[in-house]
């Protein structure tokens, strides 16, 4: 069904003054945006650059540090610019768009931490075939099969939505997430049914499989020495920790959000705030402290002088 052209425009209800202190909300964000961009950045350049760091587990971490440059620059340009606007609107398609590269992104996320699991569980539990299995080719399956699946997948969720007729216009939030649906006239189905069928594949499905990759792991290092024990917390803590982490903010998107629940101004605002800021600043900051090669050479930039 074809829409009218002025169907296509949403008003973005938001939860703070504006007026009273727009400019001050456009330094903090404009300040935030910067910070990731850089922070995120700065490791995925180190990890291209030194050779050291092109191993599969480093590779997946700069995947996921991309991920989250990727998703700063979907939203931020575009908060930045209603901060400073009398009214906030975006285009229907505008939404659409954003809602397909935030939500490709975070499906991709789920495989690359499953991917990463994978990793580690060969690395500890079958060294001797570590270098067999996880060879260039594989690391390069495992990346595209990530982005490809999540992103084939709503890419038809975002032509569903497309093909949705609107009744209502306006909607309270900063990006274009799950609330998109409150837009929709009659809850559709088919939409609720592909949704499902992504969460099981895209979500549910790469969690269990790290869990198993952890529990495998656990039961490894429980039965080996000191050394691979201190090995193994490691390298596998950070990636505990994001995946915890992301895990969390999904599920308040994924249930809180899409059941439409009265979800408290405060809380929602804060756990936006969470999701654009917190997440894309969280990762960098793990792995740069927590993985030992990556704080070595962050080390070695910041304070050359110092270190060598």
């Amino acid at each position: 069904m074809d829409y009218e052209l002025n169907l296509t425009y949403l008003t973005l209800d938001g939860y703070v003054e504006l007026d009273k202190y727009r400019f001050v909300y456009f330094v903090i964000m404009f300040t935030a945006y910067i910070l990731i961009i850089c922070s995120n950045s700065t490791i995925v350049c180190l990890i291209v650059i030194h050779k050291n760091l092109h191993e599969p587990m480093y590779i997946f971490i700069a995947a996921l540090l991309l991920n989250s440059v990727l998703f700063s620059t979907v939203l931020y340009p575009k908060i930045l610019f209603d901060v400073l606007s009398e009214k906030q609107i975006i285009s229907y398609q505008a939404c659409l768009f954003q809602y397909f590269i935030i939500y490709s992104l975070g499906g991709s996320e789920f495989l690359l931490l499953a991917a990463m699991s994978y990793d580690r569980y060969v690395s500890i539990c079958k060294p001797l075939q570590y270098h067999t299995i996880m060879t260039k080719t594989n690391v390069s399956i495992f990346l595209f099969l990530a982005w490809f699946s999540s992103a084939c997948h709503f890419a038809g969720l975002t032509i569903l939505n497309a093909k949705t007729k609107l009744c209502n216009f306006s909607f309270k939030g900063i990006s274009c997430n799950n609330v998109i649906y409150e837009l929709h006239c009659v809850k559709s189905s088919v939409i609720t049914l592909y949704g499902a069928v992504g969460l099981i594949y895209l979500v549910i499905l790469p969690l269990l499989f790290i869990i198993f990759s952890y529990t495998k792991i656990l039961i490894i290092t429980y039965q080996s020495g000191r050394e691979v024990r201190r090995k193994a917390a490691e390298t596998c803590l950070p990636h505990l920790i994001v995946l915890i982490n992301f895990s969390c903010l999904s599920v308040y998107d994924t249930i809180i959000v899409r059941v439409e629940s009265n979800f408290p101004k405060p809380a929602y605002l804060i756990m936006t705030l969470q999701t654009i800021l917190y997440h894309p600043l969280f990762n960098p900051l793990i792995y740069g402290l927590k993985m030992k090669e990556i704080s070595k050479h962050l080390k070695r930039l910041f304070c050359p002088a110092r270190c060598n």
